[in-house]
């Protein structure tokens, strides 16, 4: 095989293009699998180019990259697992995918996880790498089910997780891909009877049944990236986005040194659903509350709504209802939470392309959050690139008393940061746009300050309770009601104020809360 090196002249490619339609046959492919090579269009130039280069069918190596990236580049941004681009070069211990590619192709790292065609030219050197070390011959490279291994390979998993990528791969050329991508360009895979030579990798050999899930397959994560047991009681559902491919997530959990897991992880195409970590264990996927809740990872990009499709939303509902059905989980918004309103959290999924009021519809569950929007277990902090409810919440507190934060839509933009920091200003807090426990406190306690004790009840008492929520950093319950749980929790807030410690909501506790203090 010959390498391509990033001083051979550029020309090279223009022959390249002439023989690519003549190349297609010859790799038995459909003649309509691809444009013309000389075609416009880049990326599917890129998939016939980077075919010819490197011996492999073109629709293999197109079905592959959909397979990890739906062919979006993502703009040069990493994947969980440090991969780029369309085809997922990698480069993480357990995965050198990229360093392969650099080496193979003479292209640098930095343009293998910039540009797309250099990126596909790369995955394409990495397979046909595979192939080699397989002793796959001319013959057997023209056949696209002799690849099977190969494309087992590329996923740098072992096992059922590579039987998975493996399979998802061959799916999509049995059932066909229509894809557009960037700029307006359709990229096809045509469908086509598959029969790959799986040899030891059979699906009876390599799957097996979930027994918490009995519809799940069981792929079990890395010992070391979970922790066997649980110090409290499960009480909620996290909900996550991959931010890369549902094999590959898997896999990723088997990787000793990924250090992060999830209980379940539900494939985009079909809702196909593999748990990795026993619900009786903590996985590693929500920092503060893993020891109290299940993950539940879900394909896709937090930037890219097509990977949240109905089959997943569907599936993943129906293994909340069971979740909830199991463990007495309340089916509403302060306990079926996403990853982002995990306290502490620095990830912002699964974003605002989830849409929680169907997902909360299909869960038979309450939409809202306790209802009303602004009522969460937890208030994390907020701040530009954040997004989902507690930032519509956010926009809301601050609408209501006379900030414009632009349209309520949970996206924290440039508007939403010029408001919070009018607020801050005005209550003499440190004004960084940030809404952290102190913003969060002045904002939920601002309005009116009646005097409060046991036995009020009303709005005035809702937004007390959810400003002790915030306050004091763990959950008050926000019923309306002034009870003697909210006494407690008033008594506690004072004390650590160094207030008067009488149980009531006066003057000094109203102008407290209301300072962000």
């Amino acid at each position: 095989m010959r390498l391509r090196t990033a001083a051979r002249p550029r020309a090279r490619a223009c022959a390249v293009a002439a023989l690519t339609a003549a190349a297609l046959l010859a790799t038995g492919q459909p003649a309509n699998a691809a444009p013309r090579a000389d075609t416009a269009d880049p990326m599917n130039r890129a998939f016939a180019e980077a075919a010819q280069e490197y011996g492999v069918p073109r629709d293999l190596l197109a079905a592959v990259g959909y397979g990890e990236s739906r062919l979006n580049g993502h703009g040069g941004k990493p994947s969980q697992a440090n991969g780029y681009g369309v085809m997922h070069l990698a480069s993480n211990p357990a995965n050198r995918s990229l360093e392969k590619a650099a080496e193979l192709t003479g292209e640098s790292a930095a343009r293998l996880r910039r540009d797309t065609t250099a990126n596909i030219l790369g995955g394409a050197a990495v397979l046909r790498d595979h192939a080699d070390a397989l002793g796959l011959d001319a013959a057997e490279r023209r056949d696209v089910n002799a690849w099977y291994p190969a494309v087992a390979r590329y996923s740098a998993a072992d096992g059922p997780a590579a039987a998975l990528y493996a399979d998802a791969v061959f799916t999509f050329l049995a059932e066909g891909v229509s894809a557009t991508v960037a700029g307006g360009e359709e990229v096809l895979v045509p469908s086509r009877p598959v029969a790959p030579e799986k040899g030891e990798a059979s699906a009876s050999d390599v799957y097996a049944e979930s027994e918490d899930y009995p519809s799940a397959r069981w792929v079990p994560a890395y010992s070391g990236n979970y922790v066997v047991d649980r110090k409290a009681a499960v009480d909620k559902v996290v909900i996550h986005t991959t931010q890369g491919s549902y094999a590959g997530s898997i896999s990723w959990y088997q990787n000793p040194s990924s250090k992060v897991s999830a209980h379940y992880t539900i494939r985009s195409s079909d809702g196909e659903v593999t748990q990795s970590v026993r619900e009786k264990d903590t996985a590693w996927h929500a920092g503060s509350v893993n020891s109290s809740s299940v993950g539940i990872e879900h394909e896709g990009y937090v930037d890219d709504p097509a990977w949240y499709t109905e089959a997943m939303y569907r599936s993943s509902a129906a293994l909340t209802k069971h979740l909830a059905a199991r463990y007495a989980i309340p089916k509403d918004r302060a306990h079926i939470i996403g990853h982002s309103e995990a306290p502490g959290a620095t990830h912002t999924d699964p974003g605002p392309n989830w849409d929680w009021n169907h997902y909360m519809q299909l869960v038979d569950g309450d939409p809202g959050n306790g209802g009303d929007g602004l009522t969460f277990p937890v208030y994390t902090t907020q701040q530009s690139g954040s997004s989902g409810p507690q930032v519509a919440a956010v926009q809301t507190l601050l609408t209501a008393q006379k900030y414009n934060p632009g349209e309520v839509d949970g996206v924290f933009g440039p508007t939403t940061k010029s408001a919070v920091e009018a607020f801050q200003r005005a209550r003499s807090l440190d004004a960084d746009g940030m809404v952290g426990p102190k913003t969060w406190t002045a904002l939920l306690s601002a309005g009116t300050t009646p005097l409060l004790k046991q036995g009020s009840s009303g709005d005035a008492v809702n937004r007390l309770q959810r400003a002790l929520t915030a306050a004091l950093g763990r959950t008050v319950g926000v019923d309306g009601s002034f009870g003697p749980t909210t006494d407690a929790a008033v008594r506690t807030y004072q004390t650590a104020r160094g207030l008067g410690v009488d149980g009531q909501v006066g003057p000094a506790t109203w102008t407290s809360l209301q300072n962000g203090k």
